[in-house]
């Protein structure tokens, strides 16, 4: 096995013992990332000689005795995260020379732990998208089929950990961001629950929703960067101080007596033939494996989709408003005046998903509006929170399919917003609610990966890691790799 295709643990076993070193794993990543991202572009930035003085630095500390982990490990993060010295664009135009000054919290704490940074990912501008093809710098490519895309928006960090450039990578959900293109790209993708992990240093999308965390190659990587990753931050007051768990202790346990909920209106219309045999495999396998599968209903999650395409452009128009031209990026040079400043940049900059979100979250907070549409969304947001916290108090886990279907061509969706829109139907839900929810890899259809979802209970992230990897473990699915 070439060093890139390791897993965390295969990796960290091997520092541990000497059998390699951090440098050779990280060129080795290098190399990998410059004979197929011609073709799946899923980097923005590739910062070579930063991520080799990190590797020799690790190489260092190890030397001295100290262990770790991620001590070692490369990785990438979204291009929505701020590194200190490497660009951060969020794959916008307006931010296209940005240089943050400052690492947010999650790079600071990858840093200490000392994984190496290799590359900023594509994704969609300012994370406004399912697909990647939003990007103001050309999309990614799915690594199982060039032609089609690798979801989104952290298309790019999914992408890169299917195609064995990294053997992390770090993404955003604001509705289903890490999710969805975990779920195309047929890799483990993990959306903490809301505050587990720190937004400080996080390019704002939806305040109240956005979350980083982990996509890996399998379930125990993800829960090793997530323990990192996680816990208070005084920076960021959305993160409560509590305890984060030693997840891998959940690893392996039986799943007998387990509790987990069949949502009848996620396995209704819609539902890809393929995707929806392979959940049905899925429910057959968690049965035999000791769990009870229990109907439940959730009326009120046919509204998840319009609630969040209200709440999410109303939070959009407020914090785009700071990319005004005066004091981040792109300025246009033309303007004759202070109006000309913020109307020409914002014009230039910004790419036409943004401008729709912008324009359709100021319409929903104007004057004569607002009570209308925000505030009433905001009721029906609290009614979902509620009813999927009142399944949870009896269950263990809510059971969907991550996506409807696998992952469609390229250009398929773009001239039609609302079916893009609707991609997000099954993901929203945790979103607004704010529950931890992972995507792991259940199967094919049509050559394609399949994702499933587990959504748990508020800042239980910790019996998600448990039930996907007793699947995982009794599965075949990770052992199939992309041809790219």
């Amino acid at each position: 096995m070439k060093l890139n295709e390791l897993t965390i643990k295969q990796a960290s076993e091997k520092l541990a013992k000497g059998e390699i070193t951090s440098v050779e794993l990280t060129k080795a990543c290098l190399a990998r990332i410059k004979e197929v991202d011609k073709k799946i572009k899923a980097c923005l930035t590739v910062c070579e000689q930063e991520a080799m003085d990190e590797a020799k630095q690790a190489d260092k500390r190890r030397s001295k005795g100290e262990k770790g982990k991620l001590l070692g490990i490369p990785y990438i993060a979204k291009d929505n995260i701020l590194t200190k010295g490497i660009k951060t664009t969020a794959a916008s135009k307006i931010l296209e020379n940005y240089v943050a000054p400052f690492d947010a919290t999650i790079i600071k704490k990858l840093k200490v732990a000392g994984a190496v940074l290799l590359a900023k990912s594509n994704m969609d501008e300012f994370a406004h998208g399912a697909s990647t093809e939003n990007s103001a710098f050309g999309p990614t490519h799915n690594p199982w089929d060039l032609t089609r895309v690798p979801g989104g928006s952290s298309g790019g960090s999914a992408a890169a950990v299917a195609a064995d450039m990294c053997l992390f990578a770090l993404g955003t959900d604001t509705g289903g961001s890490i999710r969805c293109p975990a779920s195309f790209c047929g890799v483990v993708g993990m959306k903490p629950t809301y505050g587990r992990a720190s937004r400080f240093g996080l390019v704002a999308m939806t305040s109240s929703t956005d979350v980083p965390g982990p996509i890996t190659k399998n379930v125990e990587d993800a829960s090793l960067v997530l323990e990192v990753i996680a816990g208070h931050d005084r920076k960021d007051a959305t993160t409560p101080d509590v305890e984060v768990p030693a997840y891998e202790k959940s690893l392996g346990k039986t799943l007998k007596g387990l509790k987990i909920g069949q949502p009848e209106e996620y396995f209704g219309e819609g539902v890809e033939k393929g995707a929806k045999e392979a959940i049905e495999k899925v429910i057959a396998k968690l049965k035999e494996l000791g769990a009870e599968i229990i109907p439940i209903k959730l009326p009120y999650a046919k509204y998840g989709i319009p609630v969040y395409y209200i709440i999410t452009p109303s939070e959009i128009s407020s914090n785009l408003a700071r990319f005004d031209g005066v004091r981040y990026g792109f300025s246009d040079e033309q303007a004759k005046d202070l109006k000309e400043v913020y109307t020409k940049s914002r014009g230039k900059g910004f790419g036409p998903e943004a401008k729709r979100r912008i324009m359709l979250g100021a319409y929903v907070l104007s004057a004569g509006y607002y009570d209308a549409y925000y505030l009433q969304a905001q009721k029906v947001r609290t009614k979902i929170k509620k009813e999927l916290d009142f399944e949870l108090e009896k269950l263990d886990a809510i059971i969907t399919p991550t996506q409807p279907s696998p992952a469609f061509k390229l250009g398929e969706q773009s001239d039609d917003p609302l079916k893009m829109y609707l991609e997000d139907v099954f993901v929203t839900g945790a979103s607004l609610a704010g529950l931890p929810a992972i995507s792991i890899p259940c199967g094919f259809s049509s050559g394609l990966p399949i994702g499933m979802q587990l959504i748990g209970k508020r800042f239980d992230e910790e019996m998600l890691f448990r039930i996907s990897s007793a699947y995982e473990k009794a599965t075949e699915w990770l052992k199939k790799k992309p041809g790219v």
